[in-house]
């Protein structure tokens, strides 16, 4: 494989929304999405009201890369090896005694075959992505209040989880107008939403102007998706995407048969009939990439066009579309640039500063005192030995699945097309694909660096 990775070289230049060309205000998106659940969770379903008051200090518990062992309501967080690195009861840390007593360092019963990678299942949840941060610490209450109460277990809250999902963010929801999240967007999406820089819009017309194929593909809704991008882009967006795809359900997008994931046409925002294959560019629901790609190679006359893509998520984006489609792959991880000496970027612009005062929360990107960096932990030495550095599950999945890794597209927006990234591979030191810089933690030491 190449050392290097450029866009120059790529026929199809895809996108996710959420997260990657739609960058949110951190602090006020997680409270709200934990709002969402919390109310959920207590009007409809009973939970304790202790669930509605969170302090600045909760979201420290927030960190990528944790899993939920929902029979016992324990966090975990993941070396490369498998073997837990720490680990919370609730949100109660637990010491390196009772960590070693529970886990050991033998793998952790439900680490996933290296096929199955981004799965979930009905025993343990994965947290990738930022939608995702206040639901664990939310869950981290959640058995806090229920160990309190009648130390129950196992755990079985989690259905009342999926229920909260369910009502809040349903296909029908921004159109109904019902629960909590999507009223609060609609109704001042500047508190939430971050506008494209002038240079994101640039580049996307520089990429588009270089006869690239521009595809948006989202697992928000079409109506959702269009209130975002006329926010973020304005109100000619579409002008920008050769093809749009809403509501694709990812990662079955990529994993999924054309069978199983058909591509619907919309009217209103409804999804119509579905079809056969995909013969013209557009705007679609569902779908899938084998489909897609056929497209793809009528649109470019090219045999096996080569497509990258962008995205937030591991498990949605970034896995799927290497591991099925073998598609190159750019992970946006803004841990990127809030791991360095724990300074995050600007989560807002400056003139917003002040607007929404009140107690800050810590930017979800930024370093967990309880859960220490995204990238690597020390596991303690035996007897008489030093303490050692190891890579976390999380950032091993990066340098095997990621061409490159970047903090936000604003990052490359104004590098030459033909810009040649070094990209993570065997042949590579495995901090190789990260721009501009390498995590801190990972580029100070030495050790790891050549490892």
């Amino acid at each position: 494989m190449a050392q290097h990775f450029s866009l120059a070289a790529c026929d199809v230049v895809g996108f996710d929304l959420d997260h990657t060309l739609c960058r949110y205000n951190l602090p006020e998106s997680a409270r709200l999405i934990y709002n969402s659940f919390a109310e959920f969770l207590v009007k409809e379903k009973g939970y304790d009201k202790e669930l509605l008051t969170v302090t600045p200090e909760d979201w420290d518990f927030c960190c990528k890369g944790l899993a939920l062992d929902l029979e016992d309501g324990n966090f975990i967080k993941l070396a490369d090896n498998g073997s837990v690195l720490r680990a919370s009861h609730g949100t109660r840390m637990m010491a390196p005694e009772a960590l070693a007593e529970e886990y050991g360092r033998r793998e952790w019963r439900h680490f996933p075959a290296e096929a199955a990678v981004a799965c979930r299942s009905g025993k343990y949840y994965f947290y990738d992505n930022y939608f995702d941060l206040p639901g664990a610490l939310l869950c981290a209450r959640v058995v806090d209040s229920l160990t309190k109460h009648n130390g129950q277990k196992p755990f079985d809250f989690w259905k009342d989880i999926v229920a909260g999902i369910q009502y809040n963010y349903k296909m029908s929801a921004f159109k109904e107008n019902c629960g909590i999240y999507f009223p609060e967007i609609k109704r001042d999406p500047g508190r939430y939403l971050r506008t494209c820089p002038e240079s994101v819009k640039k580049w996307l017309q520089q990429l588009k102007n270089a006869g690239k194929i521009l595809m948006l593909i989202t697992s928000s809704h079409s109506d959702y998706c269009r209130l975002l991008c006329e926010y973020i882009l304005g109100n000619d967006f579409e002008d920008l995407f050769d093809i749009v795809i809403t509501n694709a359900l990812k990662p079955g997008f990529f994993s999924h048969s054309p069978s199983q994931r058909p591509f619907r046409t919309l009217e209103n925002d409804e999804e119509q009939e579905a079809l056969p294959s995909l013969d013209k560019p557009g705007w679609y629901s569902q779908g899938n990439a084998v489909h897609l790609y056929e497209l793809l190679k009528k649109m470019t006359g090219k045999p096996e066009p080569k497509v990258v893509y962008f995205g937030d998520s591991m498990h949605s984006d970034i896995f799927p579309a290497r591991h099925y489609s073998n598609w190159e792959t750019v992970l946006i991880l803004e841990e990127l640039s809030g791991d360095r000496e724990g300074k995050p970027e600007e989560s807002e612009p400056l003139e917003k500063k002040g607007k929404y005062e009140g107690p800050k929360a810590k930017a979800l990107n930024t370093l967990s005192k309880k859960w220490g960096s995204f990238f690597i932990d020390s596991v303690s030495g035996l007897e008489n030995t030093e303490d050692s550095l190891v890579y976390t599950w999380s950032c091993k999945r990066i340098s095997t699945y990621s061409t490159i890794v970047i903090p936000s597209i604003e990052a490359i927006a104004e590098l030459p097309l033909d810009y040649k990234f070094t990209r993570f591979s065997s042949n590579n030191s495995k901090t190789a694909g990260y721009y501009p810089n390498p995590p801190l933690v990972l580029s100070s030491d030495g050790m790891l660096t050549t490892k």
